[in-house]
């Protein structure tokens, strides 16, 4: 399992604010297996309302959009979510106009 999985609590560390994350981090389905990278941050930081995440799954094709809510926890390098791998890949692309 890679550091930051449900499996391993240990190696997590604390979490963090989704005003840390960055580009390029680590996304995680529920079982902590790597589905993807951050792409872009969704939300409005002077308001601190996070709204979800544009998460590049490869190398074709467009962004999915996970919506925070399917967000179950942030930590340094990596954001896990509550959903599992088939569930994330039927998501949505982003839309950069819509959100």
């Amino acid at each position: 399992m890679e550091s930051g999985t449900p499996g391993n609590p240990e190696r997590m560390g604390d979490p963090v604010s989704w005003l840390m994350v960055e580009r390029g981090w680590s996304v995680l389905d529920r079982s902590g297996e790597k589905v993807g990278t951050v792409e872009q941050v969704l939300g409005d930081q002077s308001s601190d309302i996070f709204n979800g995440l544009a998460v590049s799954h490869g190398l074709v094709g467009r962004p999915r959009y996970v919506p925070s809510e399917r967000v179950a926890s942030i930590h340094e390098g990596s954001v896990e979510l509550s959903l599992d791998k088939d569930a994330f890949e039927q998501l949505d692309e982003h839309d950069p106009v819509t959100t």
